[in-house]
């Protein structure tokens, strides 16, 4: 995978990258909206826990068909409130490293339960 931040598009101002193109026949992972529920149901109440459990989740789907977060070719994160921004971006910073993908982060009004803060979806690939 090759990364693309050209010099005629202001920097990102976070860990993503504004493109990355993949070559040859990649094997594509699309995952779906990951929540803050963990494995035995349970879920935080405040948007740190949800979070770190979206990335946890989002981690074991990756190492399920043998990938990691190097691997993420698209982010796209939903919340729920503006002010959890900061909370939830250091929490993907950290799960992150160094890998950049493509992301975009929503505000909206609402998730599918009241009680979701924080949904994030993504697509890998690897050769």
């Amino acid at each position: 995978m090759k990364i693309h931040n050209p010099s005629g598009v202001a920097a990102p101002t976070g860990p993503y990258s504004h493109a990355i193109e993949t070559t040859g026949a990649a094997r594509w992972l699309h995952i779906s909206g990951q929540v803050g529920r963990a494995p035995d149901g349970s879920m935080a109440d405040d948007i740190a826990g949800q979070s770190e459990q979206v990335w946890r989740n989002l981690v074991a789907v990756l190492a399920g068909a043998g990938m990691t977060t190097r691997n993420l070719v698209k982010v796209t994160a939903y919340l729920t409130r503006p002010e959890h921004t900061a909370a939830y971006g250091a929490v993907r910073s950290r799960f992150l490293g160094d890998a950049r993908p493509a992301s975009t982060l929503l505000v909206i009004q609402a998730l599918a339960q009241s009680d979701f803060l924080v949904e994030v979806e993504a697509i890998a690939a690897a050769d």
